[in-house]
């Protein structure tokens, strides 16, 4: 199982990787054109450096587009530099000195993953390969059987080898294995019959039903964690998190150490509560306001993706037509040009293909013009529509977060009179129930109790207009944020249609009367007597009026959705 280093350990360099990449390129003259104009390692698809002394992975990075990647039979004792390889489906790191598994966290895409002939001990950190689908870890160190229970997260895992391992040396391996792993079809490279499946099920029903149960229920509290963050999210969307119940006021008091121990005071306690009441009921308005304005901005931009999808389409289908309209006269003027013999009539046909051309320019540049202002139009009604949105959910929020202040005041003023009353009764022993000894040094004089209700009454106003200038700010960036990327766009797209129009890419064939084979065509003769004059495409391409119209523009494909942009809350 020990690989010895009977030569000097290798290093993954450039020169390796272009050796390998050339090696296993095209053949005969495609390998010769490969290799005068080289070839980029993001287009790689599969490398095999197999049998290389290689001690570390490294250089992998650029290999972005790699499905099958060959690293058997080297001296690697770490997995690592794979973190790019994100689209890898096969990895083989067979005959190999890894003692552990780890690294693979990003190839959520492997399927096959051979670790054979190595040194690990335990299966662990394959959590993200929810699609392996084969696992070879035989030849190994792995002699815990309970540890093999942990492959039954893999629902898509049909062929695993553990054969050369201690485990596979107890009496009960394979059964085992079929209980609690029902969905593989091999193990160890031998189909799992029939006979094995119902012994296995009758000797493990009990455990495997136990452990199911606990699946289960570890699954529903999973599912209820994962509906929980969608919510959470879902509210952190609409900048409203946290209040849609008492968080806010709760966070009040959290530091508020005075609050606390004033809350001792006689009547305070009916105080605090018929406050929190309240308060809360103002925090569900603005939370109920969030997730109503959210869904009207929601709406918004669905109506404007739908608008400007809605607008591209039929101007790209204006365009087509009157494309397809021209072919079919093309077809006929080039059948009439070849078929012509007089000068003057080529000629003729010729400038009057050259204007129906110019026409379809004409038309095409008008329909992207059109499409350009329209768009325009569009956006910036949309612009104005969402920033309008925002700014009323931003003014009804400071009007909540105001009575949220109002009740604060009139909670200090109230807390403020029963502090006083109360030091007065203690100075004239008029007191009927015992202070807590933390709150008693609170009325040694007026100045500290008032100083002490001061203080609270701060830290609440201060967490209040914290949460206010968080939400405000929030939405504001979100809305600038989304303004920036929708013009920003605009721009990318109309500096795009300029170029269109500045270089013509393939649009209608230009007039060239060659036929269907290529053969340049015979000009008629010029008098009675002289030869056919050959010139070919090529040349008369220049020919004033001989052009190609530019396509149909802007957004060609829609625009970036904004929506899927996110904005650090």
């Amino acid at each position: 199982m020990n690989r010895l280093y009977d030569m000097e350990p290798r290093v993954m360099d450039d020169e390796m990787l272009k050796l390998a990449v050339g090696e296993q390129g095209p053949r005969d003259e495609a390998r010769q054109l490969a290799k005068q104009e080289g070839i980029l390692f993001k287009d790689v698809l599969s490398l095999q450096l197999d049998f290389q002394n290689i001690l570390r992975i490294d250089n992998l990075w650029q290999f972005e587009n790699l499905r099958k990647l060959q690293l058997d039979n080297n001296i690697i004792e770490k997995i690592e530099g794979l973190e790019n390889l994100t689209r890898l489906v096969w990895l083989d790191l067979s005959f190999n000195n890894i003692e552990a598994i780890e690294g693979l966290d990003t190839l959520v895409n492997l399927e096959d993953l051979s670790l054979f002939n190595n040194r690990i001990s335990k299966i662990d950190s394959l959590d993200a390969l929810v699609k392996l689908q084969v696992l070879s870890l035989g030849n190994n160190q792995i002699g815990n059987m309970m540890n093999i229970i942990y492959l039954r997260r893999f629902k898509d895992l049909r062929t695993l080898s553990l054969s050369g391992n201690p485990v596979a040396e107890a009496e009960d391996y394979r059964t085992f294995i079929c209980a609690y792993l029902p969905d593989l079809v091999y193990l160890d490279f031998r189909r799992i019959d029939d006979h094995t499946k119902e012994l296995a099920e009758m000797k493990h029903q009990c455990s495997v039903d136990e452990l199911k149960h606990q699946e289960s229920l570890m699954q529903a509290q999973l599912e209820d964690e994962q509906a929980r963050w969608e919510e959470l999210e879902g509210h952190k969307a609409a900048f409203v998190e946290h209040l849609n119940g008492p968080f806010l006021f709760d966070s009040m008091y959290a530091e508020d150490v005075e609050g606390s121990q004033l809350s001792h005071l006689p009547g305070v306690g009916e105080l605090v509560q018929t406050y929190k009441d309240k308060f809360v009921i103002v925090c569900l308005n603005i939370f109920e306001s969030g997730l109503k304005q959210q869904e009207k901005r929601k709406a918004e931009l669905d109506t404007f993706m739908g608008c400007v999808q809605e607008a591209i389409q039929e101007k790209q289908e204006q365009g087509k037509h009157k494309i397809a309209k021209f072919e079919e006269k093309h077809l006929l003027t080039l059948s009439s040009i070849r078929d012509e013999s007089e000068l003057t009539n080529f000629e003729k046909k010729m400038a009057e293909h050259s204007e129906d051309i110019t026409e379809l320019v004409n038309v095409l540049v008008t329909l992207e013009m059109q499409l350009v202002e329209q768009l325009e139009e569009t956006i910036n009604m949309f612009e104005r529509n969402i920033i309008d949105l925002v700014g009323l959910f931003v003014e009804n929020v400071q009007s909540l977060m105001a009575q949220c202040r109002d009740l604060e005041n009139h909670h200090h003023e109230k807390l403020l009179e029963i502090a006083i009353s109360t030091r007065e009764k203690i100075v004239k022993g008029e007191l009927d129930e015992d202070l807590p000894d933390a709150v008693r040094p609170l009325f040694v004089d007026k100045d500290t109790i008032v100083n002490a209700v001061g203080a609270s009454h701060d830290i609440h106003l201060l967490k209040i207009d914290n949460r206010e200038d968080e939400l405000v700010t929030r939405v504001n960036s979100w809305c600038a944020h989304l303004v920036d990327k929708v013009s920003a766009a605009e721009g990318r797209e109309e500096r795009s249609q300029e170029g269109r129009l500045r270089i013509p890419p393939d649009g209608p064939a230009a007039v060239c009367p060659a036929d269907s084979q290529g053969r340049d065509h015979e000009e008629p003769q010029a008098r009675e007597g002289d030869q056919p004059v050959r010139r070919p495409c090529a040349e008369r391409a220049g020919q004033p009026g001989v052009q190609r119209p530019p396509g149909l523009g802007l957004w060609p494909s829609p625009p970036p959705d904004p929506r899927t942009s996110q904005v650090e809350k």
